[in-house]
């Protein structure tokens, strides 16, 4: 009942520039959270009090409609019948209508598929959306030895059909847009659009060498040696100081993914080399490229879409590499409107 207290913290939580500075969605989340525990009245005096500093600060949320819930949840999971085992989550369409097309969001590597949460709830408005873990990642079965790019995107047929049973929309960030690069040429009745999103056809050799030392840290010293550094390619310098909890909830993602799996799909995507089969890939892509991504920057970008013949090229202003979680929004607002044009 302190609620001077609650007004301070609140306040300095939401206030531009303070060390842990949090979103409005990461506030909601918050109150939902502990809403269980406070009771109905005590958390509808929280939400009140909430929206009032938010309205003094300049960020009171606009009024949604009812069909689109704040928080819709996280999907229900599911795993492959056949090995190695593959979880995923599955959001049915809110709208209560059939789902107008069935969605894939594969995540980056060292992140799982609640990388996709803010998307996923937004596309999940019209379509049933799916969000696997990359075998390695998540709940999805740990390798014992390395992985090719081709096998995963073997997993990546066979998730469809056992979970999807139709041709899907592959979205794919980084890892995600590579597996879905070689699922679309080695498996393209699986797959009826495309969206690859800060990724690449292949990599420089310095690319493959910084990838190469990376896997070496991480076989030394662990996730954690790299982790801090892998969120400044992750996230561009103006989000890391202005949104430090979503950026550490991504770090610990990545600390808590396996070693084993990681260096095993490090391994698959570091010897990618498509650019010569891009001319295969024969359905719509749009490919989503961050203006301040430097791991898989717009000339890498550029490549795909000169090589894809039906595709189009869109710059995310002010993302770096992780351009779904650094600005969902605009990310899901580019991704609503290509599924729209289908």
């Amino acid at each position: 009942g302190r609620w001077d207290e609650f007004d301070i913290h609140l306040r300095g939580a939401l206030t531009p520039g303070n060390a842990h500075t949090l979103s409005v969605e990461e506030v909601r989340e918050a109150l939902i959270q502990i809403s269980i525990y406070a009771g109905v009245p005590a958390a509808n005096t929280g939400f009140a009090r909430a929206l009032g500093i938010m309205k003094e600060l300049g960020i009171e949320p606009p009024p949604r409609p009812a069909t689109e819930a704040w928080h819709p949840g996280v999907g229900r999971s599911v795993f492959t019948s056949t090995r190695p085992k593959l979880h995923a989550t599955v959001r049915e369409a809110r709208n209560g209508d059939e789902a107008a097309h069935t969605v894939v969001l594969s995540h980056a590597l060292g992140q799982d598929s609640s990388m996709w949460d803010a998307v996923a709830n937004d596309l999940a408005a019209t379509c049933r959306v799916i969000c696997p873990d990359t075998r390695g990642h998540g709940r999805s079965q740990i390798p014992n030895d390395p992985l090719s790019l081709a096998e995963l995107a073997a997993d990546a047929a066979r998730l469809i059909d056992e979970v999807a049973q139709e041709p899907v929309i592959w979205v794919g960030l980084s890892m995600g847009g590579m597996i879905g690069q070689e699922l679309a040429i080695r498996h393209p009745e699986k797959v009826k659009a495309l969206v690859l999103s800060n990724t690449t056809s292949a990599y420089p050799e310095s690319g493959r060498v910084a990838i190469g030392q990376r896997i070496a840290t991480v076989e030394s010293h662990g996730l954690g040696a790299v982790s801090t550094s892998t969120m400044a390619r992750f996230f561009s310098e103006s989000f890391r100081q202005t949104h430090s909890a979503t950026v550490a909830r991504h770090q610990r993602l990545l600390e808590a993914t396996d070693p084993e799996g990681y260096i095993a799909c490090a391994i698959a995507i570091c010897e990618i080399d498509l650019t010569s089969q891009l001319n295969q890939i024969r359905v719509p892509t749009l490919i989503i490229a961050g203006e301040r991504d430097e791991s898989t920057p717009l000339e890498m970008a550029s490549v795909l879409a000169r090589g894809i013949a039906r595709s189009q090229l869109v710059t995310l202003s002010g993302c770096a590499h992780l351009s779904a979680a650094e600005n969902p929004s605009a990310f899901s607002d580019l991704v609503g409107e290509f599924v729209a044009s289908l």
